[in-house]
């Protein structure tokens, strides 16, 4: 019987990644040669948008975790604690749109032009809604607001990897209080962020449109990216040996359960959105749907109604998919695929054509969005991988470290 194959050195991994990650962003870079610069920072856009949400997921897990005082899921943290390293390299990302927003104002956010013309030539300046908002949606509030949303990721990801890293070394439980109270300010901080992030990211694209329930719907695209990562990650962990009698049946159910409750709550939340504006049929409100009713995005918003909510809900309910990792994985990797169509769907149809139409969901962009995705993504997988040799595998003088090695004493599938 031939031995298995040693895993792959974390050194030499990295570095493939962060090739791939400097190829994606640089096939990016030259799209700006094929396509104009206003649909290719929008693709862009999409890439950096959607892993900081996985970062951001991972942090408001880790979050979680210590505000209820979580046992099980101890032996896993230690993971999303080293993807939290990604956040000042999101930002180094999110430079080129914040330098784009102050070189050529209007070219991706159309506010930021007052001059920008938009329906029956009327320009930003000129419209009633714009001058409600224009204490919001300007360009010195939009970057002030976007340095302090990575300002407060960057520190608090500070705040708990240090402590939590220094309990290795010392043992002291003085670091688990400390996370403590992190978690205790730094949700609110967190959410506030994150809301506001959406907000003005993606939503301002179309800035005429009202939504309550906006920064709700990215908090739950946040987890379940980053929950389906969390899968990904245990797997791989897992096929190299190193959770081998560390991450058990029962830890990988409950991680896979969490996930399935958040596939609910994403449903919950963007029903209530459709509803809630439907019902009220208020124009400033109903056009952001209509404009998706159209040509080839009604078929994407049909695949998120059915690809994000039912497939994996129905998938979800056997036990098998939720305790076996195989399976686990395959519908983690199409509910992180989803994520990003639906990034896609909140955010491309602000490209208009001569006809002030979306342009088509099929089109050149998708390979931008593609390249971006692979590119940012490279970058912060890097990043993760440069971070996991700094630290055990677990956390292994947590006060909780013992009741999650045995947590149900099951055998790992």
């Amino acid at each position: 019987m031939s031995a298995s194959p040693a895993p792959q050195p974390i050194a030499a991994l990295a570095n493939k990644f962060l090739m791939a990650g400097v190829a994606g962003l640089a096939v990016t870079a030259l799209g700006l040669a094929v396509s104009p610069a206003q649909h290719v920072a929008l693709s862009y856009l999409v890439g950096v948008t959607y892993w900081t949400a996985i970062a951001i997921g991972m942090l408001l897990l880790v979050f979680i975790h210590h505000i209820t005082d979580s046992g099980w899921s101890t032996v896993i943290r230690r993971q999303y604690e080293h993807g939290l390293s990604a956040f000042k390299w999101l930002f180094v990302l999110f430079l080129p749109l914040l330098v784009c927003a102050w070189v050529k104002p209007g070219l991706i956010w159309p506010w930021m032009n007052t001059l920008s013309q938009i329906h029956g030539g009327v320009t930003v300046g000129d419209d009633p809604l714009y001058v409600k908002k224009a204490s919001f949606l300007n360009l010195n509030m939009f970057t002030y607001m976007t340095l302090g949303f990575f300002a407060v990721w960057v520190w608090l990801s500070a705040r708990l990897r240090k402590a939590s890293f220094t309990q290795d070394t010392d043992g002291d439980a003085k670091w688990t209080f400390m996370n403590r109270k992190t978690a205790a300010f730094g949700i609110p901080l967190t959410a506030l962020a994150l809301s506001f992030a959406a907000i003005y990211w993606m939503k301002s694209l179309e800035y005429h449109w009202f939504s309550t329930m906006y920064g709700v719907w990215f908090f739950a695209n946040c987890m379940r990216a980053a929950l389906a990562f969390a899968v990904f990650i245990t797997c791989w962990l897992y096929a190299r040996g190193d959770y081998k009698g560390v991450f058990n049946t029962g830890h990988f159910h409950a991680l896979v359960a969490l996930a399935f409750a958040f596939v609910v709550f994403w449903a919950y939340v963007t029903f209530s959105q459709y509803f809630l504006i439907w019902n009220a049929n208020v124009p400033e409100e109903t056009f952001w749907y209509n404009i998706r009713e159209h040509g080839d995005w009604l078929w994407v918003g049909m695949l998120l109604l059915f690809g994000h909510f039912f497939v994996p809900f129905l998938a979800w309910l056997r036990y098998r998919n939720k305790a076996e990792r195989k399976p686990a994985a395959i519908i983690s990797g199409w509910v992180a695929l989803i994520i990003l169509v639906d990034f896609c769907y909140n955010t491309l149809p602000a490209l208009k054509d001569a006809h002030d139409e979306p342009l088509p969901f099929l089109s050149i962009n998708l390979l931008w969005v593609l390249s971006s995705v692979v590119g940012v993504g490279g970058i912060c997988v890097w990043s993760y991988l440069k971070s996991f040799p700094t630290a055990k595998l677990i956390p292994i003088r947590d006060p909780r470290i013992v009741e999650s090695l045995t947590h149900h004493e099951a055998t790992a599938p």
